[in-house]
């Protein structure tokens, strides 16, 4: 496969992937003006994506458009991470999750800003405005819940140790992004990452999470059980309704 194509798609199913677990706390949000915002979230994710995945088949060649490639894989053909397909069991759980990878995202767009693709550094040039608010969102939700009342700390300790064991996922390196120019290896990003991260859990009054084993697999197509499920949703009409315009 063309390295490029891979690339891209790893970094387009990432955020079609998560806009959809985003896109779940419409309507169910603990207010509504988080309703609202994170309907921005998810939307904004969801404009990364079909970016992306435009770009992803332009460059495989083969005639398919971001909607084949957004509806029309199965599960083992998705390249996302781990962490953005896990369920939104609790609130805490979502805001450590959008934490967690949104500062991974920033981190992502800021190198590939200088990268000599221009779609890609077009791209990231949009993206990492966005992800910088939901940084800030993420981690304005992270402290309030920590350092709030005994319930609320409880519920963000649980969201930020349960997903903890996936974060590593997103520091993977390989041989792909190694031969690819374009490519930002992700491990340079680890250091950075882990200090802006765990400075927001200290201040949160939370413990630094820890976890002795860590979940990998997206990369090549391995997931998680809640994957097949996400798209069973997510590529229903379309695939209920292959030839349906509108």
């Amino acid at each position: 496969m063309n390295d490029l194509f891979v690339y891209t798609l790893r970094l387009g199913d990432d955020a079609l992937i998560a806009a959809q677990r985003t896109a779940e706390w419409i309507a169910a949000a603990p207010q509504l003006e988080e309703d609202v915002a994170l309907g921005n979230i998810g939307l904004d994710q969801l404009g990364q994506a079909r970016s992306l995945l435009q770009y992803a088949g332009q460059v495989e060649g083969e005639g398919r458009s971001e909607d084949d490639l957004a509806y029309f894989r199965d599960e083992r053909d998705f390249l996302n991470l781990q962490l953005c397909e896990l369920p939104n069991d609790d609130f805490a759980h979502a805001m450590a999750r959008l934490l967690y990878f949104a500062a991974y995202q920033q981190l992502l767009y800021e190198e590939l800003l200088s990268c000599a693709d221009e779609t890609l550094s077009g791209v990231a040039g949009k993206a990492v405005k966005e992800v910088a608010y939901h940084v800030d969102h993420a981690t304005q939700w992270v402290l309030r819940l920590g350092d709030g009342t005994e319930e609320s700390h409880r519920r963000m300790q649980a969201g930020l140790d349960a997903l903890w064991p996936y974060t590593a996922e997103m520091f993977e390196s390989d041989d792909l992004v190694r031969r690819l120019p374009v490519a930002v290896d992700p491990s340079t990003l680890h250091d950075e990452w882990d200090r802006r991260v765990l400075a927001v859990v200290d201040e949160s009054t939370c413990t630094r999470p820890e976890a002795s084993y860590q979940h990998s697999g997206g990369r090549t197509g391995r997931h998680t059980e809640h994957l097949g499920y996400l798209l069973a949703e997510l590529q229903h009409v379309a695939r209920s309704h292959p030839e349906a315009t509108w």
